[in-house]
């Protein structure tokens, strides 16, 4: 059964896309067979990487038409696909509103792949709404990156846990909102900074009320993850090695996928596959 994950966050510029495509990324190289979902209606995601094979339809189709069949685009990454996102005008929200399994239909339709991948990733937008409740509750894990800046931190704390008490409701229909981790991301040296990341993983930080656990593994705030973007390509790829005190990008996401795939904790990457 495929694993599914959406990365969430009711606060948009957080780097929820490139999270998800440098996890992607790493997993396929990993031997994964690993579907990206664009669930969100800027359609950054299904621009992120190279296609070798373009669908004539994208996510409109998977939700409205409860078919998979013409939605998967293939990406130059061996065993890495996608769904497209396909709704600049933001209609499909409107579409999932009024449609009485709208909020839970994502999740049985992604079910019905779970013979074709290992792992699934939606990413999503961040605004608060039927497209994103839908993304939420198709999930097994819910993983939300914080940047270490106290404003930020307290809106994803405070927007996170009113998303799950308001979906909490959703289990008497069989999608029960998933455990969350948060990830530590963008972290640069400052004192505020590391101040803040040791505050969030207090199981007694308050904003959170002991609703989220963060995660060890803390991405930096390193041009790698920028220049990888630009150039499309996973950033573990880009950077392999580095000098000086934070980790090279190819750590960083190997710790990565560690810590949330503990069951993938032998798998280890083959210069081979850079």
């Amino acid at each position: 059964m495929a694993l599914k994950i959406t990365i969430t966050s009711t606060k948009g510029g957080v780097g929820k896309t490139t999270l998800c495509a440098n996890l992607a990324g790493i997993l396929a190289d990993l031997g994964q067979r690993v579907l990206m979902v664009d669930a969100d209606v800027q359609p950054t995601l299904s621009s992120y990487f190279g296609l070798t094979r373009r669908a004539d339809r994208g996510l409109t189709n998977l939700i409205t038409e409860a078919s998979s069949d013409g939605v998967i685009s293939r990406t130059e990454i061996t065993r890495l696909d996608v769904v497209l996102s396909d709704d600049p005008a933001g209609k499909l929200q409107n579409w999932i509103l009024h449609q009485p399994d709208g909020r839970v239909r994502l999740r049985h339709l992604l079910a019905r792949l779970d013979d074709d991948y290992d792992i699934i990733l939606v990413d999503t937008q961040g605004a608060v709404g039927p497209l994103q409740d839908a993304a939420v509750l198709a999930a097994d894990l819910l993983l939300s990156p914080i940047p270490p800046e106290i404003l930020s931190a307290r809106e994803f704390a405070r927007g996170t846990i009113q998303m799950l008490e308001r979906l909490k409701p959703m289990a008497f229909l069989g999608a029960p909102p998933a455990p969350l981790k948060g990830l530590v991301y963008r972290m640069d040296r400052t004192r505020d900074a590391r101040m803040i990341a040791t505050e969030l993983r207090r199981e007694s930080y308050a904003p959170s009320r002991g609703a989220i656990s963060i995660l060890d593994t803390v991405i930096p705030n390193t041009v790698a993850y920028r220049e990888a973007a630009t150039h499309r390509t996973p950033v573990h790829r880009w950077e392999t090695r580095r000098s000086g005190p934070a980790p090279s990008a190819r750590e960083t996401m190997t710790d990565l996928v560690h810590e949330v795939f503990p069951h993938l904790a032998e798998q280890t990457l083959a210069e081979d596959q850079l």
